[in-house]
């Protein structure tokens, strides 16, 4: 007896595959996306294809050109920078919190993967590195232990794995992340905070290079930060470059 996939569970495979693949640069910005072709790709009827579409174009990966052609977003230094402000003020404050309450088990499992990110980056594999990379994220997010936190970050977690994606700075990333995993570890809050600010201050610049070119890499394109936590920033990455 052939079992037939519900509409829902269609959906979320469109959607998923769809989503990894804008992540992963496989459908690049400008790339169309044609509700008939992708039926034909994926076997399935219209109705599925467009939903995926529609949430696409809720979670910011893609947009209509107009009412009948849907393409890959093109993300500009404005959507680039609101992110990493976002990650700032988040990602900081989750930083000092789980400093305050990781256990060692918590502690363990992120030096885990750690220790993997090491290998991964050592064999130079992309789509390891980055999943890793976004795992570590999430895994100092849950030991913040503020699930509210955690439904915040949830709507913009797609795009911001595709900006990381963007980033092919691996050995830097993984210095930055054994520093902040250190700094956690320490259980001292501010040191956690201020790991965690140079981190993302460091990300967005690596970025922004990638996306734009040094062009945008520039003061006024900074994240909220001032100039100050900037150039602390800077002299606080100079050992590891």
């Amino acid at each position: 007896m052939t079992t037939v996939e519900p509409l829902g569970a269609v959906r979320e495979r469109v959607l998923a595959t769809l989503r990894q693949e804008i992540i992963t640069g496989r459908l690049r910005p400008g790339d169309r996306l044609v509700e008939r072709e992708l039926a034909d790709r994926f076997a399935v009827s219209r109705v599925p294809v467009r939903e995926a579409i529609r949430s696409l174009v809720a979670e910011g990966f893609v947009v209509f050109a107009t009412p009948r052609r849907t393409v890959v977003r093109r993300l500009t230094p404005t959507d680039v920078k609101e992110l990493f402000e976002l990650r700032e003020a988040l990602e900081v404050y989750a930083a000092g919190l789980a400093a305050q309450r990781a256990t060692r088990a918590d502690l363990a499992e992120l030096e885990e993967l750690l220790d993997r990110a090491a290998i991964a980056t050592r064999a130079q594999e992309a789509e390891t590195i980055t999943e890793i990379n976004t795992r570590v994220h999430e895994r100092i997010l849950a030991m913040a232990g503020n699930t509210l936190l955690v439904s915040v970050m949830e709507p913009v977690g797609g795009r911001l794995r595709w900006l990381t994606h963007q980033n092919e700075e691996w050995p830097r990333l993984l210095v930055e992340h054994r520093e902040l995993y250190a700094a956690i570890a320490s259980g001292d809050p501010e040191r956690a905070r201020a790991h965690a600010l140079t981190h993302v201050q460091a990300n967005y610049r690596s970025t922004v290079r990638q996306l734009f070119g040094d062009t945008e890499a520039n003061p006024g394109a900074e994240t909220g930060a001032d100039a100050g936590a900037e150039a602390g920033a800077d002299a606080g990455l100079e050992g590891h470059e």
